[in-house]
């Protein structure tokens, strides 16, 4: 990452920046001015703060203008960006694959990128390296029942029967989502693992008003919602299974907060578009469950998941993907030397690489290689994470 000014830096190819905030109100007040510099700025809204990337870096003294009239800070040490990489011996098999599990569109360099940027890029490089056994990390993604059928990606396998192989051998549970609730007062909710509602707008007044109205009433119900605005979009997500009433802690009943935001949208004219929802994780198998997932936790600044038995670990600030870790039998040990077919990518502000590698290797992590700006390191198992501190 290279820095642009005081509060910006160039983050996968786009400038970003963090400006804490104390409630969803407080941010929204500075959203709001921020998409009337260009209706192409994105912006995720969060209790604590909200991430800013522009369309163009000429916004970026103008945005940071109006967060110090607002009184709100920029704080480069929480930016990082998780990217997936395939290695793969048949990228021209495996790309088309993704993309229709997905949805997402092609990027630079064979890349595929989530369109609305909410979800992790996937990169896709060649590999010569034979890995013929069952790898120790696959995806899984939620999408609309509709979308699911839509990707027409054959029968489907596994306990639950919904994964799916790409030609290397790679997993995906692709799993289909419903509406949430029983009633029509959340018809415009799709339980995705998350709950989400994504609202086309037709005028900037319109997005400001919907987005200022969702943080209004979930700062009333304490809920942490999360709010991101898109070019004429504002998508409203509870993150995963926040919905449900023992993961999130709060008394409230989420169908209610749910059913208001949606009442309000309508009354608003904005226009649900339930085939947008989708949501993304990663599982990891791990011998030493407890030792992997410490190592993930610190490696990536992520908090442990509040309920018992739940092996999940999570972004505070809910801007990357939650990582699941699953018990895998000890005895599979070829399967455990395997070098994976995929591995992490986490870029940081460059002056804060050095920390963040010392901080993986502190947490049981070995340095594998490091070239200039790059530095990949290995779990207690052998999962891999490069860290990148450039652009």
């Amino acid at each position: 990452m290279t820095e642009i000014g005081t509060d910006w830096w160039v983050v996968d190819g786009v400038a970003t920046a963090w400006f804490e905030s104390k409630s969803l109100i407080q941010g929204a007040g500075l959203a709001g001015r921020i998409v009337e510099l260009s209706a192409e700025i994105e912006v995720d809204l969060r209790a604590t703060g909200m991430r800013v990337r522009l369309d163009s870096d000429e916004h970026a003294a103008a945005v940071s203008a109006v967060a110090l009239d607002l009184g709100l800070a920029a704080n480069h040490e929480v930016l990082q960006h998780l990217s997936v990489v395939f290695d793969s011996s048949n990228p021209t098999g495996v790309r088309p694959f993704w993309q229709g599990v997905l949805d997402y569109a092609p990027g630079e360099d064979g890349s595929l990128v989530d369109p609305l940027r909410r979800d992790p890029p996937i990169r896709i490089r060649q590999s010569t390296e034979p890995r013929p056994l069952r790898n120790r990390i696959h995806l899984d993604v939620v999408r609309p029942a509709a979308a699911v059928e839509q990707a027409n990606l054959g029968e489907a396998f596994g306990p639950h029967g919904v994964c799916h192989t790409d030609p290397d051998g790679n997993e995906v549970d692709l799993v289909p989502g419903e509406t949430l609730g029983e009633t029509n007062a959340t018809t415009d909710w799709q339980a995705v693992f998350s709950a989400m509602a994504c609202y086309r707008t037709t005028t900037l007044t319109q997005q400001q008003d919907l987005a200022t109205a969702a943080a209004a009433l979930a700062d009333d119900a304490g809920f942490p919602l999360l709010i991101d605005l898109r070019p004429r979009l504002v998508i409203i997500d509870s993150g995963k299974d926040q919905w449900e009433d023992e993961a999130h802690g709060v008394k409230l009943e989420f169908a209610d907060l749910a059913g208001n935001i949606q009442s309000v949208a309508r009354e608003l004219g904005a226009t649900v578009d339930p085939g947008l929802a989708r949501f993304a994780q990663l599982f990891l198998d791990a011998a030493d469950v407890a030792a992997v997932r410490s190592f993930w936790a610190a490696a990536l600044g992520y908090t442990y998941d509040r309920r018992a038995g739940v092996t999940d670990i999570y972004d505070p600030r809910r801007l990357s993907p939650v990582l699941v870790f699953q018990q895998l039998d000890a005895s599979e040990t070829e399967r455990r030397r395997q070098r994976n077919r995929i591995h992490f990518e986490l870029a940081v502000p460059s002056d804060l690489a050095q920390t963040r590698l010392a901080t993986t290797i502190e947490c049981g992590g070995r340095l594998l290689d490091e070239s200039e700006d790059r530095w990949r390191v290995a779990d207690p198992e052998g999962n891999e994470v490069v860290i990148v501190s450039r652009a």
